[in-house]
């Protein structure tokens, strides 16, 4: 039984890869010192979208970009409402935070609570020299003043409906889906 029905597909495999080459030159063009740019990636569709733009950008650049995984999930504010026991997942960053040009990267923005969960733990690894968020998808209806730097597409929603991305690496297809919640007689 769904409780979500599809609306739309917003993106294919395509229509990603050519954004993410896009974010990948946009990136370049921001960035000053390409010894400094590092990405992490926000556990877990944040994940890929890091090490697919790290591997973008080593194409263009030939060099490496360090990428990292953060886990938030203890640093949530609806941590006592998502689950008694929250899974914790191992944050792995494998590059000194302090002083680098991180981008950190996520696949939906939405309330900004997330990025705000991010940026509390990836201050306990370092200070960085400067922050800068990249997204796939920014869909509005912010709670907290968090604005991304880099956006792959902005996607005017309501909300009932979500943004459903689905990535090769973690759910065995590549497209990003708008979804409405089905009503209670309809689920």
């Amino acid at each position: 039984m769904s409780l979500t029905r599809e609306k739309a597909q917003l993106m294919s495999a395509s229509e990603i890869d050519r954004t993410l080459v896009r974010l990948a030159h946009e990136v370049l063009e921001k960035t000053k010192d390409l010894d400094l740019l590092a990405f992490i990636g926000i556990r877990r569709r944040g994940v890929p979208l890091a090490q697919r733009l790290a591997r973008k950008i080593e194409t263009l650049e030939n060099r490496k970009v360090p990428v990292g995984i953060l886990d938030i999930n203890l640093y949530r504010d609806d941590l006592s409402t998502v689950d008694i026991k929250p899974v914790v997942s191992a944050t792995e960053i494998p590059f000194e935070v302090a002083g680098k040009d991180i981008i950190l990267t996520d696949d939906v923005l939405y309330t900004g609570r997330t990025i705000r969960a991010a940026l509390d733990a990836l201050f306990d690894h370092g200070r960085p020299a400067r922050v800068q968020l990249l997204v796939l998808i920014d869909r509005g209806h912010r709670e907290l003043p968090i604005e991304a730097k880099f956006v792959g597409r902005t996607v005017q929603t309501t909300d009932i409906e979500i943004i459903e991305v689905k990535f090769q690496e973690i759910d065995g297809m590549e497209k990003v889906l708008l979804v409405e919640r089905a009503a209670a007689g309809e689920a």
